[in-house]
């Protein structure tokens, strides 16, 4: 078993002699850190992460076992704490195994075969909490963005409706053939509001639920599709639609993810450009070399406030409300660059344009 494989146990006692025995007869089969005293052991444990079982002495001359164990426990958690002890008083060496949080104590002096079953059983517990914790820290986060679901919802599917429906209402009463144009664009922005956020939602789901696709990716016929998609906004627009590809080698990774990432970015640089600029322009450069994928997505745009731009991943956050947005695109990009292993920046200047940069290794 390498050292990287091994149990790692802290064992403090201010006897040297009871260190010295214990790291001996344990250091085969665990890595064994040894402490003379609390503050020892504290610098263990912060610098030590991975520390799995906790054994301590309950005499000491700066603290006892149990008060040092009752004061760490909130800083570091997961340890399993076990009580090494020469009391014979069961009854207090109970209330101080509740006070401690005590996975178990052993009298001294111990033996071995004692050990190494402590640290074994300590290990199960420690790993079962282990996994209850990152279990508890995603059911908070998914309980967090359920909130926003339900407040998006109502927000931006009601929303964009009684914007139609009121429009319509209106409609019906008017006679000017101008006046009723400006009420269809107002319908027109709330239907592409709605198509937007349906969307998006789709794409949430799908990355949530789905099972990566490994295959081989053509990232110029993926750029193509992209440059169709996109056709009829850079017309209508005025937008000069930039695209290189380089791909000297084969490369490997999921598709949908890929054209989920590309399809948001570009869109948002597509929406948010300035439109008084008459040389607007979005470009999308991919070089593929030594089996990573380097996507950079570069506009010239309105731009990010700097107050913003640790914020737009988040779910459902605008940085802006002056184009129509469903707050979740860049939420499905952050996901899926992550669900294939890649990494991702922005730099953006207010009014001068924003970059994105995505880094993706082949599977």
């Amino acid at each position: 078993m390498s050292s990287t494989d091994k149990i790692k146990v802290l064992y403090l006692d201010d006897e040297p002699e009871n260190l010295i025995g214990f790291k001996a007869a344990f250091r085969l089969n665990y890595t064994i850190l040894v402490a003379l005293d609390s503050d020892e052991a504290r610098q263990h444990l912060q610098n030590n992460p991975d520390i799995r079982v906790f054994f301590c002495d309950q005499r000491m001359p700066d603290i006892s076992g149990v008060d040092f164990f009752v004061e760490i426990q909130r800083t570091y958690p997961l340890p399993v704490r076990i009580l090494l002890t020469g009391f014979t008083d069961v009854e207090s060496v109970i209330d101080s195994i509740n006070r401690g949080n005590i996975f178990r104590y052993l009298r001294k002096p111990y033996q071995q075969e004692d050990i190494i079953s402590c640290i074994e059983q300590a290990n199960k517990f420690y790993m079962v909490t282990s996994m209850l914790s990152v279990k508890n820290t995603e059911l908070e986060k998914a309980y967090k963005e359920l909130e926003k679901f339900a407040y998006s919802v109502s927000h931006d599917l009601r929303g964009p409706l009684l914007s139609i429906m009121g429009a319509a209402d209106v409609a019906q009463y008017i006679d000017n053939i101008d006046e009723i144009k400006e009420m269809l664009r107002l319908m027109e922005k709330s239907v592409k509001k709605l198509d937007t956020f349906i969307l998006n939602i789709h794409d949430y789901y799908s990355l949530k639920q789905g099972e990566l696709q490994i295959e081989e990716v053509n990232f110029a016929e993926v750029v193509k599709d992209q440059v169709e998609n996109f056709k009829v906004t850079t017309k209508v627009k005025n937008i000069n639609f930039v695209t290189k590809v380089e791909q000297e080698d084969k490369f490997r990774s999921d598709t949908m993810s890929l054209k989920i990432i590309l399809s948001n970015l570009l869109s948002n640089a597509f929406k948010y450009q300035q439109k008084d600029n008459p040389d607007k322009y979005v470009e999308l450069d991919i070089k593929v070399k030594i089996g990573t994928a380097t996507i950079k997505v570069i506009d010239n745009g309105i731009g990010i406030q700097d107050k913003f731009v640790g914020d737009i991943f988040n779910m459902f956050f605008r940085a802006t409300a002056e184009e129509v947005g469903s707050g979740i695109g860049l939420y499905n990009v952050k996901d899926a660059v992550t669900k294939i292993g890649g990494q991702i920046s922005v730099t953006s200047v207010f009014d001068k344009g924003t970059t994105f940069v995505i880094t993706v290794p082949s599977k």
